[in-house]
């Protein structure tokens, strides 16, 4: 079942010659239950599919369909339950509130959904011992490290039991062994039958995914289904977006190369320019007309 389908999407920003494209025409289908990475350079349109995905920014053209359900004509507040409701969200920037305590923050999306504040506190601190974080639930966020900050922001993900969680870069600003530990609970709640949508530039953190999204210029260029635990092929590697050599092309491309190593050995010389040499001088034969003759 697919959870997500867009088709020919298009985000557009500016006008007139200001113009930009973010997203062209992108053909996407995600089904329930998998764990799908998107790596790109910067600028090639991974965070605006996501905030498209994620209900934060409205497509400019296409048709986006949620569950089987479109979201373009939902108004404000529909788009708002279902955004609350369905999907979870885990930013680079971790996005915690700095005054209010982790358990506070963790709870924060129960109180949009009206729950009480016992049932609130009570289900907030169940998370945050599923994130092995419970004797942290009364600090304040500047009281924790990189690592325990993105796994409170996941707990709060986690709160409304969404079916999407949405991670742009969740490991960006963590060291390798606080990004283990992220990506390991990533992978847990992977397992649980959630639907997992990840932006990275970290390529070794494609191992958790089973689908590759590269993207570039605003299109999705390279998608690949692959095993959990392998390591993704990126485009990086030469020719992998090259189309086929015809043999006219291979001849050419040999010559040339030929070419260039016969320069490099100096086989081939330069040609001798032509010296022009001057003509000599006559030399001047005086006559003797003019002269008397002895006599």
């Amino acid at each position: 079942m697919s959870v997500i389908k867009l088709h020919d999407v298009s985000k557009l920003y500016g006008f007139g010659d200001a113009t930009t494209v973010a997203l062209e025409d992108v053909e996407l289908e995600i089904q329930k239950g998998e764990f799908v990475a998107v790596m790109g350079p910067s600028g090639s349109g991974k965070s605006t599919l996501l905030n498209i995905i994620g209900l934060l920014d409205h497509p400019s053209a296409g048709l986006y369909q949620l569950e089987g359900r479109s979201v373009e004509k939902l108004r404000s507040n529909a788009r708002a339950k279902a955004r609350r409701d369905k999907i979870g969200f885990v930013f680079q920037s971790f996005s915690l509130l700095p005054r209010l305590k982790v358990i506070d923050n963790v709870a924060l999306p129960l109180a949009y959904k009206g729950r009480l504040l016992g049932r609130r506190m009570k289900h907030a601190h169940n998370m945050l011992e599923r994130v092995g974080l419970a004797d942290r639930a009364y600090y304040l966020p500047s009281q924790l490290s990189g690592g325990q900050l993105q796994r409170v922001a996941i707990a709060r993900a986690l709160i409304n039991e969404p079916s999407i969680i949405i991670a742009d870069e969740p490991t960006g600003n963590l060291d390798s062994a606080s990004s283990r530990l992220v990506m390991e609970l990533l992978s847990e709640i992977h397992k649980l039958g959630n639907t997992v949508l990840m932006v990275t530039h970290n390529p070794e953190i494609t191992r958790y995914a089973s689908r590759v999204l590269y993207m570039y210029d605003g299109s999705i260029e390279y998608d690949v289904q692959k095993s959990v635990g392998q390591l993704a092929k990126t485009p990086r590697e030469p020719n992998l977006f090259a189309g086929e050599n015809t043999d006219e092309d291979t001849l050419q491309s040999v010559s040339a190369t030929m070419k260039l190593s016969d320069e490099k050995e100096g086989l081939l010389q330069p040609k001798k320019k032509k010296i022009r040499r001057k003509p000599r001088k006559k030399k001047f034969v005086g006559t003797t007309k003019g002269r008397s003759k002895s006599s």
